[in-house]
């Protein structure tokens, strides 16, 4: 692949993620402004994470042998469009609407890139590709928090999604010029398939420890902006959108964990992951501004430690169902994401931040006895 078109795709994997988390850091704002409470507030980031937890199943019997390039321009487009719509200032069940609308959208766009790179590189080269692609998306996540935090500081929230239509333009008109194409390789995924691969010993553990982490980690940072606000009268979207500047380690964590995988084995390295995790959890307790900042590292080490580790693990575990093995651990890790975004949003309400942390705390605890198990053990060594 010519250095013009991995950039392209590159660009395109910031932007896709860019429209999942932009709205994060202003759910505050969002709900005041859409007269709602926390707990739908959160649903904004919700409904987009549901449709990714299915797509990996879904999708198969839609988009079969369809063409990669041809998804990625339509899926933008749409993105554009629904981005647009979002400028306009709908009401809450409009904005939901909008939301669920990405969400159909962006994991069509992502399975397209990845296609797209595992089709056009050498194979000598792909896991180097693949490597730089995964630290785009962890990338993406960051400039869709810390764009939207900005520039709705500066402005408001609804020029914020119209400069995010703008870009998604810009994106289209990239992907005209990619070179080269491939089918998006959806595979149709039958329950009696799904059924024989969680027979194989410890994929089933694995997939409860990545739904777990994932519950955790979307959880905290979907309710974060509102303990933040709670913390600090007046803290605006900048400031709380920089607070997920800690975000950034997982590209560093992601890139350094084959080598701490081939000196420790993959359970204790998941482990480790899994006890950095639950400490950072439990010191968001701790009602200091500055000091969560910090505690953001400690967190996206813990996560994405277990995250950079676990898909190698599943592949190793059932090689030769690769296809079916990496759907489910995608449908598994944004399962988590959607009922985490959402379910412990209704304990904040009802106890406050500390049971809210307690709870997440004890779901982190259930992933270390999956961990533990035998079956896992078996495997990982």
């Amino acid at each position: 692949m010519s250095p013009a078109n991995f950039a392209i795709v590159l660009f395109s994997t910031i932007l896709a993620f860019t429209v999942l988390y932009a709205p994060q850091p202003l759910l505050p704002v969002l709900a005041r402004d859409l007269a709602v409470s926390q707990p739908a507030a959160s649903l904004l980031t919700t409904v987009t994470l549901i449709p990714l937890s299915i797509a990996p199943i879904a999708y198969g019997f839609l988009l079969e042998s369809v063409s990669a390039k041809r998804v990625l321009i339509v899926a933008a487009a749409l993105l554009a469009g629904t981005s647009f719509v979002l400028a306009t200032g709908p009401g809450y069940g409009g904005f939901l609407a909008v939301r669920l609308m990405q969400g159909l959208l962006i994991p069509a766009m992502l399975t397209a890139l990845m296609t797209y790179v595992s089709a056009s590189v050498e194979p000598a080269r792909l896991g180097r590709a693949m490597a730089v692609y995964v630290a785009s998306t962890v990338l993406g996540g960051f400039v869709g928090r810390a764009f939207s935090g900005i520039v709705t500081e500066l402005s408001n929230w609804q020029v914020t999604f119209g400069l995010i239509g703008a870009l998604l333009l810009v994106t289209v008109a990239l992907l005209l010029r990619l070179q080269g194409d491939s089918t998006s390789r959806f595979s149709r995924v039958h329950p009696r398939v799904i059924g024989e691969v969680l027979r194989f010993p410890g994929l089933g553990r694995a997939y409860l420890v990545i739904f777990c982490a994932f519950f955790a980690f979307a959880s905290l940072l979907n309710f974060l902006p509102f303990r933040l606000t709670e913390l600090a009268d007046g803290l605006g979207s900048a400031a709380i959108s920089l607070m997920y500047t800690g975000y950034l380690m997982g590209i560093a964590v992601s890139l350094a964990s084959g080598r701490a995988v081939l000196r420790f084995g993959e359970r204790r390295v998941v482990t480790a992951g899994l006890l950095l995790f639950l400490a950072a959890i439990l010191l968001f307790q701790v009602p200091v501004v500055p000091f969560l900042f910090a505690n953001m590292f400690l967190l996206c080490a813990g996560m994405f430690l277990v995250h950079s580790v676990l898909p190698g693990y599943v592949n190793r575990l059932a090689p030769e169902r690769r296809d079916i093995v990496n759907g489910l651990y995608v449908a598994a890790y944004y399962a988590g994401g959607s009922v985490g975004s959402f379910l412990p949003g209704l304990v904040l309400a009802a106890g406050g931040w500390n049971a809210f942390i307690l709870t997440l705390a004890g779901v982190l605890v259930l992933a270390l006895v999956a961990v533990a198990g035998r079956r896992a053990t078996a495997a990982a060594g």
